[in-house]
C-alpha cells in the first residue's frame, strides 16, 4: 500500500482533534484520523456543554476565558447558526455546602450572591429549605456543540486538510524522523509530527507508538431527559449544587436534562448509562425541585477523561521525538476548544502563544515524567 504523506497527523476527531487540526491547517498539511464512522461519536457528541468561567482548575479557567471571543464572533462562514445562547448558572448551597459557596464567591470571577427570593422568582419549582444560600454566574451560556465541532471540521477541509474516517490505528512506528501510522482498511499515513488527541484512548494510542502512558483516567458521566410539566423551563438557568453532586438545565425548550455529576472510573469503550445513576440523578434533583417525574424520556452516558492531576495535557512528550499530547480535557473540552486548539498549533509551530503562555507550564505533559 502507498503511504499518504503529511506534515502533521492528528489522531482523534473529537473536539480536541478537530480544533487542533483546524488551527494547524493554515501552515501544515494535516490529516485527522478517526476510528469511528463519524467524527465526535464518543465524548464530543454526548456533551451537554455550557461555557462556565468558574469551572475547572486554573488552566481550564484561563483557556475558557480566552475562548469566549471566538464563541461570540466566530470567523465568517464558520457556522450558519449562533454557537452560543445565554444561560446563567446558579450554584445552590444546602446548609452543609455554605462554606464551599463562600469559597467560590471569594475565588471566582463574575459571580454574585443570589437571594433566595430571587432564586424562587427565577425557578418557581425550587423547594423551600433546600438551599440556605445561592450564587449566580450571569454571563454563562449554552453552546451548540454540533455546530462548533462541524465548524472546525469545515475549516480543516477548506484549508486542504484530510479527514480520514473509519481509520482505526494499528501499528504506529517512527522511522527516519517520520511517524508511520497504519490504519484499518490498509491505508498508511506518515508525518514527522503526531498529535495524540484520542481522548479516553489517549494512553492506548501512546502504547501503539511505543510512548509511555500519562495515566489517563476515563470516567463515566450520565445524562437523562425528563418532562418537567407543568413547569415552563425554557427560561430557567442551569442549576447545580456547589458540591457538584447533581445538575440540571433546560433542553429543547420544554424538557429538562438532569445528571448526577457522576465520575465513575471505567475503561475506554462505547459507554452506556447505568440505571442506578439515572435514578440517583432524579432523586437528587427532586430534593431541590418540586418536579414529579413520571417517566424518563432518554438517557445516555459519555466519557470524561482526566490526567492524574486533572489539569489538561498539551505539549510534547518528554522522551519521544515528534509525539505531541492534547488530552485530559475532562469535562472542559468544549468550552476551552478554540484557545486550546490555537495553543496546540502555536506550540508545534514554535510561536509565542500570547495570553495562553501562562498555562503552558501547568499543562506540559512532561510534568508527569519528573520522577
Amino acid at each position: 500500500m502507498s503511504t499518504n504523506a503529511f506534515d502533521v497527523a492528528v489522531i482523534g476527531a473529537g473536539i480536541a482533534g478537530a480544533t487542533a487540526a483546524a488551527h494547524l491547517a493554515p501552515d501544515h498539511r494535516v490529516v485527522l484520523i478517526e476510528a469511528e464512522e463519524a467524527a465526535g461519536y464518543h465524548s464530543t457528541g454526548r456533551s451537554a456543554a455550557l461555557w462556565i468561567l468558574n469551572y475547572g482548575p486554573p488552566d481550564v479557567r484561563i483557556l475558557t476565558g480566552l475562548s469566549r471571543s471566538f464563541f461570540e464572533a466566530p470567523p465568517e462562514g464558520f457556522t450558519d447558526a449562533p454557537i452560543m445562547s445565554q444561560r446563567p448558572v446558579v450554584f445552590l448551597a444546602p446548609p452543609e455546602q455554605v462554606s464551599e459557596l463562600n469559597a467560590l464567591l471569594t475565588g471566582g470571577s463574575g459571580l454574585h450572591e443570589l437571594s433566595l427570593a430571587e432564586l424562587a422568582r427565577r425557578v418557581p419549582a425550587i423547594r423551600s429549605g433546600y438551599a440556605e444560600a445561592a450564587a449566580i454566574e450571569e454571563d454563562a451560556f449554552d453552546m451548540d456543540v454540533a455546530a462548533l465541532h462541524q465548524g472546525f471540521l469545515r475549516q480543516l477541509r477548506a484549508l486542504g486538510g484530510t479527514l480520514a474516517l473509519r481509520s482505526r490505528t494499528g501499528s504506529i512506528a517512527r522511522r527516519h524522523g517520520e511517524w508511520h501510522i497504519e490504519v484499518s482498511g490498509g491505508a498508511t499515513f506518515s508525518a514527522p509530527i503526531l498529535v495524540n488527541a484520542a481522548g479516553a484512548w489517549g494512553d492506548a494510542v501512546a502504547a501503539q507508538a511505543g510512548v509511555a502512558p500519562l495515566g489517563l483516567e476515563p470516567k463515566r458521566r450520565t445524562g437523562t431527559i425528563i418532562d418537567p410539566a407543568p413547569w415552563q423551563v425554557a427560561g430557567w438557568p442551569m442549576m447545580n449544587d456547589v458540591g457538584h453532586t447533581w445538575y440540571c438545565r433546560p433542553e429543547a425548550r420544554t424538557k429538562l436534562m438532569v445528571s448526577p455529576a457522576d465520575e465513575t472510573a471505567i475503561h475506554a469503550h462505547d459507554v452506556q448509562p447505568d440505571e442506578l445513576d439515572v435514578a440517583i440523578a432524579i432523586d437528587r434533583m427532586q430534593q431541590a425541585l418540586d418536579i414529579d417525574v413520571r417517566r424518563v424520556e432518554h438517557s445516555w452516558a459519555g466519557l470524561r477523561t482526566f490526567t492524574p492531576d486533572r489539569s489538561l495535557a498539551i505539549g510534547w512528550d518528554a522522551r519521544v521525538e515528534g509525539f505531541f499530547w492534547s488530552v485530559g480535557q475532562g469535562g472542559y473540552g468544549i468550552q476551552t476548544s478554540p484557545a486550546a486548539g490555537k495553543l496546540v498549533a502555536d506550540l508545534i509551530a514554535g510561536r509565542d502563544p500570547g495570553a495562553a503562555a501562562e498555562v503552558v507550564p501547568g499543562v506540559d505533559p512532561r510534568r508527569f515524567r519528573a520522577t
